[in-house]
Order: structure tokens, then C-alpha cells, then sequence
């Protein structure tokens, strides 16, 4: 039996203010978990200033809401190169495709490609904001107790 791999919960980093980022915020807070909204606006800096500011931990999770925004790329990229346990963006199938295209173009293996959750979370085929959200919170909280997200009903293996 393997030996299953636990992480004690650490922040939740959202990057752009949006229906789904606010609808992961609401979501993994009711779950119990602390969540930063790090939105395009805030007077502290735009989210990748605040992220290179303060980086994220092993523990940590960096979710990009938002493949279109004018910094997503480069947010993406600086999470990958941080200690971020979890790093993931929204993106459709053929926005993925590209992303890890550009990611191996500039040198990223597949330890580092490995770490990087594209698209955002589990496959529940949600489509409304909140539907999406809830897959993302719960591919975070899979990670975060060392599990797969599979069914109960086929163990608890991970």
C-alpha cells in the first residue's frame, strides 16, 4: 500500500475578480479553507506583483480564473517557478493545448508541467460559474488530503 501524501491547507491565491473566482472564494470558505481574491484592481498591486511580493508556499494553492487577462501567462509561469504546491489556470481544451505548448517552448519539463492543473479541476462538466468552482475547490481539497477526487464508491486510494 502507498503511502498517501497529506498537505496541512494553506491559502487559496485567486487571481481576477470574476464570477468564478467569487464563487471559489465563497465555496472553499464554507469548506473551511482561507482564500485571497487577488484582484486586477487592488491597491496593493496587480496580482502578479503581489504574488512575486509574497510568495506562495508548498501549501499553497494559485488558481488563474482568468487565461485572457492581460498577466495571466506570466502569472502562471511565476507560480510554477514558486514553492506553490497546487498551480492552476481555467482554460478551454485548445487554451491548454497552447499554454503547454509555450511552457515547453521555454524549457518546462514534465516534473514541472506535472504540477500544473490545466484546465482547473475535476471533470463534473459544470458550466455555470459556481459549477466550476466547486470542481476547482474540490481538485484542491483532493490534493490537500493526498487523494485522487475519484469516487467513494471505488475506495479510498488515492
Amino acid at each position: 500500500m502507498s503511502e498517501v501524501t497529506q498537505h496541512a491547507p494553506g491559502l487559496i491565491l485567486v487571481t481576477t475578480r470574476n464570477a468564478i473566482s467569487e464563487a471559489i472564494a465563497t465555496i472553499a470558505e464554507v469548506a473551511g479553507r482561507e482564500v485571497v481574491v487577488l484582484g486586477d484592481d487592488d491597491p496593493e498591486g496587480s496580482p502578479r506583483e503581489r504574488l512575486l511580493a509574497n510568495p506562495p508556499t508548498q501549501r499553497d494553492a494559485v488558481v488563474i480564473c482568468d487565461h485572457d487577462a492581460p498577466e495571466a501567462y506570466d502569472v502562471l509561469r511565476d507560480a510554477i517557478r514558486s514553492p506553490a504546491g497546487y498551480v492552476a489556470m481555467m482554460a478551454s481544451r485548445d487554451r491548454t493545448a497552447n499554454v503547454l505548448t509555450m511552457l515547453r517552448e521555454e524549457g518546462a519539463d514534465d516534473s514541472v508541467l506535472d504540477r500544473v492543473h490545466l484546465p482547473a479541476g475535476l471533470n463534473l462538466g459544470g458550466k455555470r460559474p459556481g459549477e466550476i468552482a466547486l470542481s476547482v475547490v474540490a481538485e484542491i481539497a483532493a490534493w490537500s488530503n493526498g487523494r485522487s477526487g475519484r469516487p467513494m464508491r471505488e475506495g479510498q486510494s488515492p
